[in-house]
């Protein structure tokens, strides 16, 4: 359960409203105080929000009928993917009606020739990676969640491999949307470049569902490497492992992945997925490419590692091993959480230009050094991205005190380095404040834009920003 309680304004929803929701969806529609709260939770540290009733899709028509119900009775809807967002990006805080896309899973089309595929918002992304298997391709966003589709597409998701494929901004090529006016658009065709209008797919990717409801996304897709190579590095420093990723994308190694974990970070790792690692400053690669590309990436980067510092490679040579060691680095939220019995975790992240990243992460190293509640720092530094896990104890509202006064210096430290306050957790309810200090007046186009496409406010309202 969340800590940080949250503002609330909702009107009842009326029962006339209820009754036409069970006339047109039966079975899928639900109101039971179990799933709204499934619904009104998530992974982030804000309290739950219990929406008033949950919608399970099955299609795009079943959206347009529910939106279209809404609307005409001015109740707000919120899409609902996996439930892993982080800054409260989906929770109901005005009440009305939580769309479940999780039904809505089935992979539509994958044009191999293309590297290519359509699938509906609610695929996941490892299940997409295990039906494109045979096919030698594979869909490379990696945000360590087994999320949705459509939500990774609607936060703008990234992940480990964001290195050397980039976000889910380079990965979708093309949505269908449900509008607020009830209205089915596809955003773009199949071709790999377009100057045809407006780029409604950039504006739709990173809404958060405030000014559309995804139903399908088109993907672009990768060939599965010939070779991958995985390794843990440890550091005498956290200055010799940053500076080791920074050399190596200033050398233009193609890392496909670079993750970096501090000494808590590993003891807590160490303690959840049961790994011996030494608890020093550690580096996670991942290498893609032909076997002599792969072997002269090592290379360099071996050498490198050693001149700041770094340890011997530690090598996961086999599928199995490889699996092991990223399925403890997906873990390593739970792990950081979990340092302390009964904690409430909180997550946040940053994102500065490479050249700031040694000093950013040294500064906010320093400022946990201080801090009187468990934190870890790991990241995704080859984009220059990474996070700080705070341990909260919610009985002791201290804890929550002094993780905003971190996460607000840490923000801050971001933002003077010409960074972003979020690489990839968007903004949900979380970052608002922190969004106007960074953007300014640009926040004012997006309340224009935001009141022209969703004139009543109600898809996913009180989200990114405030009207």
């Amino acid at each position: 359960m969340g800590v940080f309680a949250l503002p609330t304004d909702r009107a009842p929803v009326a029962p006339d409203f209820l009754v036409s929701l069970s006339a047109r969806f039966g079975a899928q529609a639900q109101s039971s105080e179990a799933v709204r709260r499934q619904h009104g939770s998530s992974e982030a540290h804000f309290a739950a929000v219990l929406p008033d009733a949950v919608v399970y899709a099955r299609s795009t028509d079943d959206v347009v009928d529910l939106v279209r119900l809404c609307t005409s009775a001015g109740v707000p809807i919120v899409a609902f993917g996996a439930g892993t967002s982080i800054e409260g990006n989906a929770l109901p805080i005005h009440g009305g009606v939580s769309l479940d896309m999780s039904e809505m899973n089935a992979v539509l089309a994958v044009n191999a020739g293309d590297f290519d595929c359509t699938v509906q918002a609610g695929c996941r992304r490892e299940e997409l990676n295990e039906y494109l298997r045979d096919t030698g391709l594979f869909f490379p966003i990696d945000p360590g969640a087994n999320a949705t589709i459509g939500g990774m597409a609607s936060t703008r998701a990234s992940g480990t491999n964001a290195v050397r494929y980039g976000t889910m901004r380079e990965a979708v090529m093309s949505l269908k949307v449900v509008t607020p006016q009830g209205e089915v658009i596809t955003t773009s065709r199949r071709a790999r470049k377009s100057a045809a209008g407006y780029d409604l797919t950039r504006l739709y990717v990173g809404s958060e569902g405030t000014l559309g409801i995804i139903t399908e996304v088109t993907l672009r897709l990768h060939p599965i490497p010939e070779t991958i190579s995985a390794a843990v590095c440890g550091f005498e420093s956290l200055q010799g492992a940053v500076d080791t990723v920074v050399q190596a994308i200033q050398l233009s190694v193609p890392l496909a992945r670079v993750e970096i974990l501090d000494d808590m970070q590993i003891r807590a790792c160490n303690q959840w997925s049961k790994l011996d690692l030494p608890e020093v400053t550690t580096l996670f690669f991942e290498f893609h490419g032909t076997p002599a590309g792969v072997a002269e990436q090592i290379a360099t980067v071996e050498e490198l590692a050693k001149a700041n510092g770094g340890g011997d490679f530690r090598w996961a040579s086999t599928v199995e091993e490889r699996s092991r060691l990223w399925k403890a680095r997906h873990e390593a939220y739970y792990a950081a959480v979990n340092l302390r019995p009964g904690a409430v975790g909180w997550s946040t992240d940053v994102c500065v230009p490479i050249s700031r990243l040694p000093e950013c992460i040294l500064a906010t190293k320093a400022d946990l050094a201080t801090a009187t509640l468990p934190a870890t720092i790991l990241g995704h530094v080859g984009d220059g991205n990474f996070h700080v896990i705070f341990s909260i104890d919610p009985a002791n509202p201290n804890d929550m005190v002094e993780a905003e006064a971190i996460n607000a210096r840490l923000i801050e430290r971001a933002l003077e380095m010409d960074g972003t306050c979020t690489g990839e957790h968007g903004i949900g309810i979380g970052k608002q404040d922190w969004l106007e200090e960074e953007l300014g007046d640009a926040i004012d186009v997006m309340r224009t834009l935001k009141r022209a496409m969703d004139p009543q406010n109600l898809f996913n309202p009180g989200k990114i920003f405030s009207l």
